[in-house]
């Protein structure tokens, strides 16, 4: 298991690269990953260009915390993460086409093979509910069931990962998608491939391990750390 301070490390570099790959704005957004018992997430309000590893907060599973107020999405994160226990990364930002299709909670259909990488024929969005709530949390939790990414109504995205770096790579899918999509959209309603090719499609992906992103942190590691 990585040492504490590696994996504070890892997040500030992941959250850095959203914003640098423009899959996330200012301090919106927020990620969490596992760590023994407990879970490491983002604090809230506090830009990620400043963010140093001491400020990140661990909390157990009972809610309670040190040091830093964490991302007010903390349920949502402390949730998946207990229920998910095939994950142990969940990143949250408001990448813009992704965004765009949840403020008309347009699920991503199946009109492109890829739907497939967040684990499924479609990409659900989930209802609205105020941000940073249980009812929020649990609505995230019912559209990923049986996946590893949604959208969330009038809100954003969320990616799940074995890792940082596969939940990164799968929200830069899920933005990619939902940019294909809304330009396909244009040209009229596109088709969807039947679902008989899409369980063809998942089967061929979880045998070739499609869409695993390398276990490397990136290497824009946050200042001050080794």
């Amino acid at each position: 298991m990585p040492d504490e301070m590696s994996l504070r490390c890892e997040m500030i570099a992941i959250c850095r690269k959203m914003t640098s790959l423009g899959i996330n704005q200012g301090t919106s957004g927020n990620l969490s990953v596992r760590h023994g018992d407990r879970f490491l997430i983002t604090p809230s309000s506090l830009p990620y260009e400043s963010m140093q590893p001491e400020q990140i907060v661990s909390m157990s599973f009972d809610g309670s915390y040190e040091g830093r107020r964490p991302s007010s999405e903390w349920r949502m994160h402390r949730d998946i993460l207990h229920i998910r226990t095939d994950i142990s990364a969940v990143l949250h930002c408001h990448s813009v086409h992704a965004t765009a299709l949840a403020c008309q909670y347009q699920e991503i259909t199946s009109f492109h093979y890829m739907t497939a990488v967040a684990g499924g024929k479609n990409i659900r969005c989930a209802p609205y509910a105020t941000f940073g709530t249980q009812a929020l949390s649990d609505l995230a939790l019912a559209a990923l069931e049986d996946r590893k990414a949604c959208l969330l109504g009038q809100h954003g995205q969320i990616a799940l990962g074995a890792d940082m770096a596969s939940a990164l790579w799968l929200a830069v899918e899920v933005e990619t998608l939902a940019r294909i999509y809304l330009k396909s959209l244009a040209l009229g309603e596109p088709p969807v491939l039947p679902d008989d090719e899409m369980e063809r499609v998942i089967e061929q992906m979880r045998r070739m391990s499609y869409g695993q992103a390398p276990n490397d942190a990136p290497d824009d590691l946050a200042n001050g750390c080794p």
